[in-house]
């Protein structure tokens, strides 16, 4: 990403595998197999993860000016022990690292790997259906972005996902703010427009204080319009077969307490 001054900007990617955990690959040579293989092997896409709570964080709204962001850039380098250092520019504007962790309880869904031509093909590949690969993200998988202070959260977004050429669609995704304090965590989600440089700028190096996270977009507003009719039919064969299952449990439930208290009837002496 370029922020328009005269050096390079050209953005620099690390990534950190953080798990060993299966990804629970699969290729959609099957035609029914990618998502419903991926979801019943896993809590499903609804179940949501531990509740983290909601607090609006006051970062984005703090207004630098230009003596003030030269010497919050050159507190922020005193505090790192790495090169990950921000750097002033010319213009004004500054670049630097961020990292984000990826949270991800969906699988993401990749170009399939290129099958070389026969002869027979005359070099051509064949034509009918796009197929893909999908695959679950190690658990607290994170990559570092260099960046300018005047990228926004959704050009963040795109540019992760173009990394790991991912092709679902950049709306289903969201970045989050979470930060912890006083034994709590508080999560909040940054709107397309927020610098992520200028959070991080603002809030220092500290992960404690403020991390980004690439989370589904699934806060009460899924565009369900971003998914492929066979994605939902996927998921609601998904949401029946859980049905089915969590009234069975329930049933089993019943009939065990039943079971009890008719052991306790028949073992008590009447009177």
């Amino acid at each position: 990403m370029s922020d328009g001054g005269g050096e390079d900007q050209t953005p620099s990617f690390e990534m950190t595998w953080g798990s060993t955990t299966s990804s629970g690959y699969c290729s959609q040579e099957d035609s029914d197999c990618e998502f419903e293989q991926y979801f019943t092997a896993r809590t499903s896409f609804i179940r949501k993860p531990k509740k983290e709570k909601d607090e609006q964080v006051e970062w984005g709204k703090q207004e630098l000016s230009p003596s003030e962001i030269e010497q919050k850039v050159k507190e922020y380098n005193a505090q790192i022990n790495s090169n990950l250092f921000m750097a002033l520019n010319k213009d004004g504007s500054y670049t630097g690292f961020i990292k984000v962790q990826f949270k991800l309880v969906r699988p993401v869904s990749v170009p399939p790997p290129r099958k070389a031509t026969s002869p027979q093909d005359g070099g051509r590949r064949p034509t009918g259906m796009k197929r893909r690969t999908s695959f679950y993200l190690p658990k607290d998988t994170a990559k570092h972005l260099h960046i300018s202070s005047r990228t926004r959260a959704r050009e963040v977004i795109e540019a992760l996902l173009n990394k790991f050429t991912v092709v679902d669609n950049p709306r289903k995704f969201a970045l989050f703010e979470r930060s912890e304090r006083h034994g709590q965590v508080y999560l909040r989600k940054l709107s397309d427009d927020e610098r992520p440089l200028h959070l991080r700028l603002c809030a220092g190096p500290s992960e404690k204080i403020l991390s980004l996270v690439l989370k589904e977009n699934e806060t009460g507003e899924v565009n369900w319009d971003a998914f492929t009719v066979p994605e939902l039919h996927n998921f609601l064969r998904i949401l029946q077969r859980e049905e089915e299952e969590h009234v069975k449990q329930i049933v089993q439930r019943y009939a065990r307490a039943r079971d009890k208290m008719r052991e306790a009837l028949a073992s008590t002496t009447p009177g």
